[in-house]
């Protein structure tokens, strides 16, 4: 049952980059996204109390812990802002395979905060994945290709924000209270959400789009966090029965199952899905994604670690 409990993860998190995508596209394509972080911020401020009153200890945690957890959740705010710009003007089954480099990330991270020395097949493997995230970012408009520098750094910075809130976590030895993990981490996202709302510009952009489309956006985004939420507990419930490092490859197919919901989309509802389908396309993706996931499965076989 492992296995199942394994891949409800990147299949629930592919179906949240739809989603992610379907509300850029609808409600924000002419509006700043970080307008979209303040819904998300708002709903984990309503889960506070409900979570407080499943895990009441979430209060008498050290306070360096609740520091270290508040702070994670703030730089996963900042990680997301980057990629919903990345994914305001590119196809979902794009952005979602550059999430691998986040992998890169944490090697170098844990290189230096962990003194954790990777073997050289988890090199290799690194290199297989930038190979992949690379060939993922060329513009197929052209025939022969042209580099998409802003679509890299977005990503790029938002998988290194990712990279080092995980190495944090490792660091202080907190992430196996999930319950007040979790509480900590929305208490830094309604931070997040709170300092967006503080600016004008954004503030007034909330107000219109709230008026405009309340239920929605709400509904949406409520559903969206929850099917996150379920991905989460399915991976870690199967790393209480399999090795860790095998559960984290499998969650690599990710990258396949947003490519392959594209394409569903584009095929049976083509309005809310707009996938090339061309067969150049369709083999750089496929080459991209093999790339990728066997560097991810070279560095996980190793348990991730020395």
């Amino acid at each position: 049952m492992w296995l199942l409990y394994a891949f409800s993860g990147p299949l629930l998190w592919a179906v949240s980059t739809h989603i992610d995508k379907y509300l850029v596209d609808k409600y924000f394509r002419h509006s700043d996204t970080a307008v979209l972080m303040v819904f998300t911020a708002f709903l984990g401020v309503i889960a506070l109390p409900v979570i407080w009153l499943l895990e009441p200890r979430v209060l008498a945690l050290p306070w360096l812990a609740t520091v270290v957890m508040t702070v994670s959740g703030i730089l996963y705010m900042g990680a997301m802002l980057f990629y919903l710009q990345a994914i305001q003007s590119e196809e979902a089954s794009v952005v979602a395979p550059l999430f691998q480099a986040n992998t890169l990330f944490t090697f170098a991270l844990g290189l230096v905060f962990l003194h954790e020395l990777p073997h050289w097949p988890q090199l290799l493997g690194a290199g297989l994945v930038v190979t992949g995230a690379l060939g993922l970012s060329l513009d197929r408009t052209l025939h022969f290709g042209s580099f998409k520098p802003r679509l890299v750094l977005l990503m790029c910075a938002a998988t290194f924000v990712l990279a080092l809130s995980s190495v944090v976590f490792k660091f202080f030895a907190v992430h196996d209270e999930f319950w007040s993990t979790t509480f900590w981490t929305f208490v830094g996202e309604g931070l997040f959400g709170a300092a967006i709302l503080a600016v004008p510009h954004y503030r007034s952009q909330f107000v219109h789009l709230f008026r405009k489309n309340p239920g929605a956006v709400i509904g949406v985004n409520a559903a969206n966090e929850l099917i996150n939420l379920g991905g989460g507990l399915g991976v870690r419930y199967a790393s209480l029965l399999a090795p860790v490092g095998l559960v984290s490859a499998i969650s690599a197919t990710s990258t396949f199952f947003v490519f392959l919901f594209g394409i569903l989309l584009t095929v049976f509802f083509p309005r809310a899905g707009r996938e090339d389908l061309s067969a150049r396309n369709l083999i750089q993706k496929a080459v991209g994604g093999l790339f990728i996931m066997a560097g991810v499965v070279l560095i996980e076989a190793q348990g991730g670690g020395p």
